[in-house]
C-alpha cells in the first residue's frame, strides 16, 4: 500500500489526526501524547487513549503478543525507536496500513475497504473512513459483518473527536453520522468471506510488507 497515491488523504488526515497527530515529528515514542493518557486516565479511571504512536503500533504488529503491561508498552517503545531508525515515515505508514487487522482475517486497509465498501481504498468517504480508523483499535468486537452497533458507536466518536479537534466540520460530521454502518450491497459476499474467521497472528510477509519489514524486522 502506497499511502500517497492508494489511499484516500481524507482517511490518512484523520488516521494521524487520530492515533498519532504528531507522526511525523517524533522518533517512535511521542511523550506528549503518553503523558495526555496518564493524565485521563487518573482523572477519569479508565483508559481513555492508549498513547500508541503509529510507529508503536506497528512494531506491535510485527511481533504480536497477548500480553497487556507496563513492560509490553515498554518494549513497544524501544522497538519503535528502532524502526525509525531503520525507515522513513513514509515506509512506516506504508507498512502500517499493509498490517493493520480489521477484524477476522482482513489484513491491510486495501483489504477492508474492498472486502467491506466493494472500492479501493482511495475512493474513502468520510463515513468510510472514520469507521475504517476505529476497527483497528478493537478489530473483533467492532467487527461490521458481527457487531455493526459497536462499529457503528466507534465511527461516531471517531468523528467526534475530529469535530472537537477541528479536523472536521460539524456538518461534514453530522452528515457522516446519518451514513449507515454495513457492508456495502457490492461488497456482501467478500464482507461475509473475508471476515468469517479469527485474525492470525500477523507478520510482514508480502507485498510491501516484504521488503519494508525485512529491513524493519533486523531491529525486532
Amino acid at each position: 500500500v502506497d499511502a500517497k497515491t492508494a489511499v484516500d488523504p481524507g482517511y490518512l488526515k484523520l488516521l494521524l489526526a487520530y492515533e498519532d497527530r504528531r507522526f511525523f515529528s517524533h522518533a517512535g515514542v511521542d511523550p506528549l501524547a503518553l503523558g495526555r493518557a496518564a493524565l485521563q486516565f487518573g482523572s477519569r479511571g479508565h483508559i481513555v487513549s492508549g498513547g500508541s504512536t503509529i510507529t508503536m503500533q506497528l512494531a506491535r504488529l510485527m511481533e504480536p503478543r497477548r500480553e497487556r503491561s507496563v513492560y509490553a508498552k515498554l518494549r513497544q517503545m524501544v522497538r519503535a525507536v528502532q524502526i525509525e531508525r531503520q525507515l522513513g515515515k513514509d515506509e512506516i505508514l506504508d507498512l502500517y496500513l499493509a498490517l493493520a487487522p480489521f477484524g477476522g482475517n482482513l489484513e491491510g486497509i486495501r483489504a477492508a475497504s474492498i472486502a467491506y465498501f466493494g472500492k479501493e481504498p482511495k475512493r474513502l468517504t468520510l463515513a468510510e473512513s472514520a469507521l475504517l480508523v476505529a476497527l483497528p483499535q478493537s478489530p473483533e468486537r467492532r467487527r461490521l459483518d458481527r457487531y455493526p452497533q459497536a462499529a457503528h458507536a466507534a465511527r461516531d466518536r471517531v468523528l467526534e473527536r475530529m469535530v472537537e479537534d477541528g479536523v472536521v466540520s460539524p456538518e461534514d460530521a453530522a452528515q457522516a453520522r446519518a451514513a449507515a454502518v454495513a457492508c456495502s450491497s457490492s461488497a456482501s459476499t467478500r464482507c461475509s468471506q473475508a471476515s468469517r474467521t479469527a485474525a492470525a497472528p500477523r507478520r510482514p510477509t508480502r507485498s510491501v510488507a516484504t521488503s519494508l519489514g525485512a529491513r524493519a524486522s533486523r531491529c525486532i
